[in-house]
């Protein structure tokens, strides 16, 4: 198995080559390496692109059978960031996603699949309470162990939306056709996961049932 191949993620499984079989491992994102981010067309001439400084995930791997897996990733909406306060202040409104009222962007995987001699993650994802199915093609890299015998990852991937069909409906229309901000709206996540060296591991189970 090539250390990087065609995956699914985002959010997110992977058949971890020449790590001990270990049914549902936990991974933990570590997000200062770690990004969610997002484009937009403005005015259909050029992308928008920003970020959300706020997620994790839960990550279990089944690395003996990869059906087993699942990921579910929750987005802190008001921690959306494009570099302009005046935008990121709208976009935190009704008009966009109501951070206030629905404090959470959420991808949950039902399944994992095989697709294009790769695989991938089939879920809902969850936008102002509105949900959809959809399929998330990843690219893996890894596994590798660091130096402090921690088993890491990378899952990089992009996603396809139409934000209509998720409530978020704000448009206004141009003189010359088309909108201001496109309907369309590709999500990007790169994230790097770690699973603990065995020891900490079992460390941590040690002192919670004492």
């Amino acid at each position: 198995m090539s250390k990087k191949t065609t995956t699914v993620l985002a959010l997110a499984a992977v058949l971890v080559a020449g790590v001990p079989a270990l049914a549902e491992e936990a991974y933990k994102v570590d997000a200062a390496h770690s990004h969610i981010g997002f484009t937009v067309r403005h005015f259909g001439i050029s992308k928008v692109r920003g970020e959300f400084n706020s997620f994790d995930a839960e990550l279990k791997v089944d690395e003996s059978d990869l059906a087993n897996s699942s990921v579910k990733v929750e987005i802190d909406t008001a921690s959306i960031d494009t570099g302009n306060e005046q935008r990121d202040n709208h976009l935190r409104s009704d008009d966009f996603l109501n951070a206030e009222k629905y404090p959470r962007i959420v991808f949950e995987s039902n399944s994992i699949r095989e697709a294009d001699g790769g695989f991938e993650a089939v879920g809902e994802l969850t936008i102002r309470d509105q949900t959809r199915e959809v399929v998330v093609p990843v690219e893996v890299a890894g596994p590798l162990t660091d130096p402090w015998g921690n088993v890491r990852l990378g899952i990089e991937g992009e996603l396809e939306i139409d934000r209509q069909e998720y409530g978020v409906s704000w448009s206004q229309a141009l003189d010359s056709g088309g909108l201001v901000v496109s309907d369309t709206v590709i999500i990007s996540f790169s994230i790097e996961a770690m699973r603990p060296q065995q020891e900490e591991a079992e460390d941590s189970e040690e002192s919670a049932e004492g």
